[in-house]
């Protein structure tokens, strides 16, 4: 029983000192409460500040430096069928990152069979391969991956996951007019280029 009270007593101290020092840093910025950082925050200032992106990707911030759970991503092929291309990509990064899987959405519509119309991307390591040990870095690695050799095998768009199955030079020209801004078939995508 004292063991228990005297380690109360030692805890209320403890908890009191802490709570001088945050008050104390709250009038060094100015009476401004210090924002605490999630894991999932620190994780992902950790990811960013080890990026080491191809040329052909960007990364912006659209909320500004202060949201950086928010995020954009350009990828500009350089080779493949996407080939002079310009993909815009949301993520959205979960407080318990990296244990859970960003969500990543395609903000350009695109022809692609592992992009549907909607935008929903099909990359195993976004749903059952995801591991706390991937990173930000190892994403968008997949998504360009996604436009220099496209999986017919997984697919989100079936219609054209078959016609490059089927027939490449056909996804070709379809991948093309898209690009540049038309149907293909009864969906039209805009400019891209």
């Amino acid at each position: 029983m004292f063991f228990f009270s005297s380690l109360s007593g030692a805890m209320i101290r403890l908890f009191k000192v802490k709570e001088k020092q945050r008050e104390l840093a709250e009038n060094a910025n100015g009476g401004v409460p210090i924002k605490k950082q999630t894991a999932g925050e620190l994780r992902l200032h950790k990811d960013i500040s080890e990026l080491n992106l191809p040329t052909s990707c960007n990364m912006m911030f659209p909320n500004g430096k202060d949201d950086l759970m928010n995020f954009e991503v350009s990828i500009r092929p350089d080779e493949g069928y996407y080939l002079g291309g310009m993909f815009l990509f949301s993520f959205q990064v979960s407080p318990i990152y990296p244990h859970e899987a960003p969500k990543v959405k395609c903000k350009t519509k695109v022809y692609h069979p592992n992009i549907d119309l909607e935008g929903n991307v099909c990359l195993n390591i976004l749903r059952e391969d995801w591991k706390p040990v991937l990173s930000i870095n190892t994403i968008i690695y997949g998504l360009y991956h996604l436009f220099t050799e496209p999986n017919c095998e997984d697919p989100l768009n079936h219609d054209a996951a078959a016609v490059l199955r089927d027939n490449p030079k056909m996804f070709e020209s379809h991948v093309r007019r898209a690009l540049a801004g038309g149907y293909v078939g009864q969906t039209f995508f805009p400019r891209c280029i």
